[in-house]
């Protein structure tokens, strides 16, 4: 697939940022299996990080232990100062979190804008909200032009662009998206990745989960890479393009 270029707000990302996000010593165990084994990472603020993997990797139960939604243990995951191994999941989105889940779940019986309404439920309807969710069909005007449309008629692209908005709508410090160049074209994954190159140049902490390693490098400064639960290599997203190892393996090079 196709992958955005590198901004200049990427390229100029100081590696000393503070923190945003710092994980220590997380696993996750599915019954006998253990599923991510005792890793450790940490995104800094307005940057990007990816988490690059296979399928059964242990991507995705990262993310979900992050958010809350499975049980895991940890010796710390700190968001913003908050500790999140100690925070309820329900509570996790207020803290500023958005989450982009793998597969979209739109509610495609809903329209549209009450798909994105929905990503406010932690605020009241005030005009902060029409603000966000103007900036939400500015990012996507797509969204605006299809309201009222019923979600489940839209086109894969225009559902992942949907979930993005949705996720937005909460006005969140960190977006974690979850595999979303899954299922779409070279060129609705080029459009995508350059519309979340405008968050990231305008602020936005992203944490993304992919297999494919084009886009991840394309829109992080950093990365690891996850083999069976465990961190394999870790380091800038220019080293990791040009190892041997991940080039032959994620970008079949």
């Amino acid at each position: 697939m196709s992958a955005a270029p590198t901004t200049a707000t990427q390229k100029a990302q100081s590696p000393d940022a503070a923190p945003l996000l710092s994980v220590n010593g997380l696993d996750v165990w599915y019954g006998h299996i253990h599923a991510v084994r005792g890793i450790s990472f940490s995104v800094p603020s307005g940057s990007g990080f990816g988490i690059i993997g296979a399928n059964g990797a242990g991507k995705t139960s990262t993310l979900r232990a992050l958010l809350g939604l499975i049980k895991f243990r940890a010796d710390s995951i700190t968001f913003d100062g908050h500790r999140l191994d100690e925070t309820k999941a329900h509570k996790i989105v207020r803290l500023g979190i958005g989450y982009v889940p793998e597969g979209r779940h739109v509610f495609s019986g809903l329209s549209v804008k009450k798909n994105l309404m929905l990503g406010a439920f932690t605020t009241r309807w005030n005009s902060e909200l029409d603000h966000r969710l103007e900036r939400v069909y500015s990012l996507f005007p797509i969204l605006k032009d299809f309201e009222k449309r019923l979600a489940g008629a839209l086109s894969g692209g225009q559902q992942q662009m949907l979930a993005i908005g949705r996720a937005l709508m909460s006005d969140p410090k960190l977006l974690v998206l979850d595999e979303p160049s899954m299922g779409l074209s070279p060129v609705v994954v080029e459009d995508i990745a350059g519309r979340l190159s405008e968050l990231q140049a305008a602020g936005l902490t992203l944490l993304l989960v992919e297999q494919n390693a084009q886009v991840t490098f394309s829109l992080t400064r950093e990365c690891v890479v996850l083999e069976t639960g465990r961190v394999v290599k870790h380091g800038t997203s220019q080293a990791l393009r040009d190892d041997p190892d991940v080039r032959r393996i994620y970008l079949g090079i």
